[in-house]
């Protein structure tokens, strides 16, 4: 058995019990699923999932080195790219916050290091029966938004980083009937 909202198909399926709550520690793995979270704000995860083949495609394998120097040209290419969420402002704060993400990588050593110490890198394991006891975000996932945003980030808050903090395993919200618990 696995969490309800993995059975809409056989996509959400696997990202559930392949990736979803596993911990990731490797800064190009937390670049991407940073980008996809940024990406999905008003839509949904499914719509994200369908789309992540080419969102890899267009974003260059989300190497942020690369995106970083990306210039109007690429922008404009990337806007006319049907693989992908075309939202301008998303596009956009993916270039940014490959700049900003380099910077703290400079700073702290690493993107994991600045991430995972807004919690002593440790894991939370919440005890929800059902997924409407699931939060859409917390305490620390506004206070890391808040300093995320301080930081020059842009294109996050409370709820896309609470989502990032689940998909990268900082936060297991798996349902305690889940046999990926």
């Amino acid at each position: 058995m696995r969490c309800n909202w993995a059975n809409v198909g056989q996509l959400e399926q696997d990202y559930h019990d392949h990736e979803w709550g596993k911990v990731v520690h490797q800064d190009k793995l937390l670049f991407e699923m940073l980008v996809l979270e940024s990406m999905q704000a008003g839509l949904s995860w499914s719509t994200i999932l369908k789309k992540r083949t080419g969102f890899r495609q267009a974003f260059d394998g989300f190497d942020y080195q690369k995106i970083a120097l990306y210039k109007e040209d690429k922008y404009k290419e990337l806007l006319a790219d049907a693989r992908i969420i075309r939202h301008p402002l998303k596009i956009k704060s993916v270039i940014h916050n490959a700049k900003i993400f380099l910077q703290i990588q400079e700073k702290y050593g690493s993107f994991d290091q600045y991430f995972w110490d807004f919690n002593d890198r440790k894991i939370i394991v919440n005890q929800w029966a059902s997924i409407e006891q699931v939060p859409s975000q917390s305490i620390l996932s506004q206070k890391i938004a808040k300093k995320m945003k301080k930081d020059g980030f842009k294109f996050i808050g409370p709820t896309s980083i609470y989502s990032f903090m689940q998909a990268i395993g900082m936060v297991n919200d798996h349902l305690t009937c889940c046999e990926y618990k």
